[in-house]
């Protein structure tokens, strides 16, 4: 990738959000950040060239995938160049010098809130709270004097806003990890480009989806995952979403390509861009 250092990234959440996180792990930590409150905002930003790049999460070891974003991949004329994979490590997070026998309540996102249920279930009296982002409800907390609540986010969101960590690991799971993608207005294919995203759509008709997934099978080519969404507009038909080995440069994938187009009624690159097989810390 050239260099982006001096490049804006957006990303969903408040500053210390897991997105950030990641966007600093691919881009580096000399960039500049925008954080936004939804995922549609990262796209049109991006979109509309406010953001040079936008950073998402499509997918969680535990709990699956995140259909909003893959809605928004096809909404939107943007190209996946990149993809991380990063461990969810969850903190209970609070003001210093409170003890833990003091909260009450335990602010986060409504995942991480499900990730870390057992270990919140031990904590006594107290009350569940549903935000919209990890990082958002330390902010929450450290900005509204919140002296018998703690959130649950990361340890940067402990160190952005000043607070303390009171217990570390909180996740149920040691094995969460969330797969992001980088996303551009450009398709910026990297030459070691070894995986593929596609969206497409087949006539509702008997073998119509098994013809489509025979063009890899024929030549060989390993798919990673296939993901089905509604098509809008047409009940009980749907759009999917493949990822496959390999990159439209080689023979092969170019000739797989071209024939899902002849037996497809919509077909779309999503992009393509480096396999990240590493689990990041």
């Amino acid at each position: 990738m050239p260099n982006l250092s001096k490049r804006l990234v957006a990303f969903q959440g408040e500053r210390g959000a897991y997105s950030e996180i990641a966007a600093r792990t691919f881009f580096g930590n000399e960039i500049h950040l925008s954080p936004s409150q939804t995922f549609d905002l990262v796209f049109r930003k991006v979109e509309k060239g406010i953001a040079g790049f936008g950073v998402i999460p499509i997918e969680n070891s535990l709990a699956g995938s995140i259909h909003q974003n893959y809605d928004l991949l096809l909404k939107h004329r943007l190209h996946i160049v990149g993809e991380l994979n990063v461990r969810i490590v969850h903190n209970l997070i609070a003001h210093a010098g409170i003890s833990l026998s003091r909260v009450r309540r335990v602010f986060s996102h409504p995942q991480a809130l499900m990730q870390c249920q057992n270990n919140v279930g031990k904590l006594k009296r107290v009350e569940i709270v549903p935000t919209y982002d990890t990082a958002g409800s330390v902010k929450k907390i450290m900005e509204e004097k919140i002296l018998d609540g703690a959130a649950i986010a990361s340890e940067l969101a402990a160190r952005i806003y000043g607070m303390k960590i009171l217990r570390r690991q909180l996740q149920d799971n040691s094995e969460n990890f969330t797969r992001f993608l980088i996303l551009s207005r450009t398709a910026q294919p990297p030459p070691n480009a070894n995986k593929t995203s596609v969206v497409y759509s087949v006539k509702n008709v008997p073998g119509a989806l098994f013809r489509s997934l025979g063009v890899f099978a024929l030549r060989d080519i390993d798919l990673f995952k296939i993901e089905s969404r509604p098509l809008h507009g047409k009940p009980w038909e749907y759009l999917f979403y493949i990822d496959f080995a390999g990159s439209p440069k080689d023979k092969n994938c170019k000739n797989a390509l071209e024939h899902l187009a002849e037996i497809t009624t919509f077909m779309k690159v999503l992009g393509s861009y480096r396999r990240d097989q590493g689990r990041k810390v």
